[in-house]
């Protein structure tokens, strides 16, 4: 499988960013991950569904929701309107997600469910019929440009044992960079979000390819 990159638009220029989500297409990334955290779940504040539907006008792109929320199911419908394609939410905040896995599905949007770095993958077992994608943190979420967890290499090895033959992807998200990318991909992985090492990199579509053909 093709890897995907998705670069993460909290790395972006914020006071521009339409041109960072033009720019985020030219440099031919598969999706754009758009990280919304509400200060309880993660300690920090990012962007709600007003911004996602400013921005959605702008580009194409498939809009990667990924909800750092206590509460995710109270704004999956409002993410939804503002032009998600795919919403994931952290197993730590819905411990039962299989409702929450379907109304995301049922809106024709790809279901995804994360787990943070000290979270055992084997908790992931039982959970996934009902998913299509799988988001390993690599770092612990709430701020961008952390150094990547050695372990989470192994974590996703782990997860690809899990998923079997389902159809499920695997994303890797913090601290991407060429370097891990090649090990990741060897471990199964199949999508990798980037953040610093696309928006701040002096070439970003270079960056994309480098990573994506580490």
């Amino acid at each position: 499988m093709t890897i995907k990159i998705s670069p993460s638009l909290l790395a972006s220029d914020f006071a521009n960013l339409e041109a960072e989500v033009k720019r985020t297409e030219a440099a031919g990334a598969d999706m754009l991950h758009l990280d919304i955290m509400d200060g309880h779940f993660v300690p920090n504040l990012t962007m709600g569904p007003v911004v996602i539907e400013a921005i959605r006008k702008h580009t194409k792109l498939f809009f990667d929701v990924h909800l750092m929320l206590d509460n995710p199911a109270d704004y999956v419908e409002a993410f939804a309107k503002a032009g998600a394609n795919g919403i994931t939410f952290h197993l730590e905040a819905v411990p039962e997600p299989e409702d929450l896995l379907k109304k995301i599905g049922s809106m024709g949007l790809l279901r995804g469910l994360s787990i943070n770095p000290d979270m055992p993958v084997e908790r992931l077992e039982g959970h996934l019929d009902n998913v299509d994608m799988l988001l390993i943190m690599s770092v612990f979420p709430g701020f961008g440009g952390q150094k990547f967890i050695e372990e989470s290499v192994e974590r996703v090895a782990q997860a690809k044992a899990l998923i079997g033959d389902r159809p499920v992807e695997i994303q890797v998200d913090g601290g991407v960079n060429v370097e891990n990318a090649r090990r990741l991909k060897a471990a199964g992985c199949t999508n990798l979000v980037a953040g610093t090492s696309t928006f701040r990199a002096d070439d970003m579509r270079a960056a994309v390819d480098a990573i994506r053909n580490a």
